[in-house]
């Protein structure tokens, strides 16, 4: 199963569940049916965005500067860039 088919399988149990308690097929206590339940998409929604921006700022807080790469990166641009000028093709300057 790929991921795409777990999330929609995931997606469709979950707003089954859903519809079943809104549409009271499955019964909770009149209060968290009147008050609850309709406003369970919104905050599963609002949920989900603060997840998703958390996710992003912990990214952003913890992203590594790697010298060694850019340094390793500039090598294979030049060593390309020699083996493209014994092969006759103009590739400009080194910078």
């Amino acid at each position: 199963m790929t991921r795409a088919q777990q999330t929609i399988s995931i997606a469709m149990l979950l707003t089954s569940l859903y519809l079943a308690v809104f549409m009271k097929v499955v019964s909770f206590p009149e209060k968290i049916q009147k008050e609850i339940v309709p406003v369970l998409p919104f905050w599963a929604l609002v949920s989900f965005g603060a997840y998703l921006l958390f996710k992003l700022g912990w990214g952003v807080f913890t992203f590594n500067d790697v010298p060694d790469a850019h340094k390793e990166l500039m090598g294979q641009i030049k060593q390309a860039r020699a083996e493209l000028r014994a092969k006759g093709v103009d590739v400009g300057s080194d910078d």
